[in-house]
């Protein structure tokens, strides 16, 4: 009985779709979206993963998902209950080698896991890639083995190999953090080892700015920008929304539990935000050219949440032309961190400050469970109106 089970990614090539071996580091793990093609590796990070083995002549496969450390302890899984069933055992997954000791790349499995299954996927999608980096950094097998100078090194290389930004660093830092505390690991790290970065102000789009982006938009993309910006909602606020969510004879939007979607908001917390005529008006002409069968107000053609709106608003940003000159010489405008959608929510929040609405008022309004998160959202008021009033204070 062949015991071997192979890994592989199914991406897409010059002749179609194909299942192609995954590629290796040189201590033996994973490397997260490469495969080998004709003996070169290649990096794909579209498509999902596959085992694939024998049994009674026969070849079985399986999708394993888009995780690549989840999809590797399957195949180590599937390759367990081989072994056993040629033993006539009966096979499970193990956490501990002979010795008793925790496997570090096992138990990070079980925890996603449990990520995956209690958490918004987004919040799956920054533990996982906090973890994978983190066994990538990280050469020692056992999880109990982990201490301040692993987390040390952890920090350093996200910031040296990966070039990640340092507020990234701090966050992706955390996560480790929280994973080992829900391993009963405590204490390893004091204040001072902290990643550090400075906190920023809030980025908020400008008038002029908008108006210049809204004037590039054809009538599909300016409404979906102009729900962005005049809702504050997040983006898979956005993406979930449904037509039920549109109270039109009060002016406001839901943001609701989706439970036929597996989806609910933030903090499992439900509200309604009023949001001005105009765009009632304009979600009422999209309405009627809306598909009837679908709920979801910005859906793609088969009905499913729209993923792309980030691409979408860079892309109108460079017909724009406002874009910073370094994107345009570089043509890598798709990365361009002047364009992004919670830069909406910061403007949504902070103008309507401008307008004397309340902090608690803006905090019911997004969503927050605090105002400390309220106030980061908000830029100081500056220009001649500010000037006029602090003349005012000492006048």
């Amino acid at each position: 009985m062949n015991r071997s089970v192979n890994l592989t990614k199914r991406i897409k090539t010059t002749h179609g779709l194909r299942f192609c071996p995954v590629a290796y580091s040189a201590n033996g793990r994973v490397k997260a979206d490469w495969v080998k093609i004709a003996g070169r590796e290649e990096r794909h990070p579209e498509g999902s993963y596959y085992i694939e083995w024998y049994e009674d002549g026969k070849r079985q496969r399986r999708s394993v998902g888009k995780n690549a450390l989840a999809a590797e302890a399957q195949r180590h899984q599937q390759e367990e209950i081989l072994v056993a069933r040629a033993a006539g055992l009966k096979a499970g997954l193990k956490f501990v080698d002979d010795s008793g000791k925790v496997l570090l790349a096992k138990a990070v499995t079980t925890y996603l896991t449990d990520i995956e299954l209690a958490k918004a996927k987004k919040t799956y999608a920054a533990y996982s890639k906090a973890l994978e980096y983190f066994l990538e950094s990280c050469k020692k097998p056992y999880l109990a083995d982990v201490d301040r100078r692993d987390l040390l090194r952890y920090s350093a290389f996200l910031r040296d190999e990966k070039e990640l930004a340092p507020r990234t660093v701090n966050n992706k830092f955390e996560n480790i953090i929280t994973f080992l505390k829900a391993q009963g690991i405590r204490d390893l790290v004091g204040k001072n080892d902290w990643p550090s970065y400075t906190e920023e102000e809030p980025e908020i789009y400008d008038h002029d700015e908008l108006d210049k982006l809204f004037a590039a938009c054809d009538a599909e993309e300016r409404m979906w920008f102009e729900f962005f910006l005049m809702t504050g909602e997040r983006e898979q606020e956005v993406m979930y929304t449904y037509w039920s969510d549109i109270k039109f004879a009060s002016s406001t939007v839901r943001v609701s539990h989706k439970p036929d979607r597996g989806w609910t908001p933030k903090a499992y917390k439900e509200r309604e935000i009023p949001v001005p005529d105009k765009l009632m008006k304009s979600l009422q002409a999209w309405k009627k050219r809306a598909n009837k069968s679908c709920p979801l107000v910005f859906p793609t053609t088969g009905c499913n949440p729209k993923l792309d709106f980030l691409e979408c608003l860079k892309d109108v940003a460079k017909r724009a032309g406002l874009n910073c000159k370094h994107c345009d010489t570089c043509k890598k405008y798709e990365k361009c961190e002047r364009w992004f959608l919670h830069k909406f929510r910061a403007t949504f929040a902070t103008w309507a400050s401008e307008k004397n609405v309340s902090v608690p008022t803006v905090k019911l309004w997004l969503g927050h469970s605090d105002t400390e998160s309220t106030m980061r959202y908000l830029k100081p008021a500056r220009g001649p109106l500010m000037r006029e009033k602090v003349n005012e204070i000492f006048a």
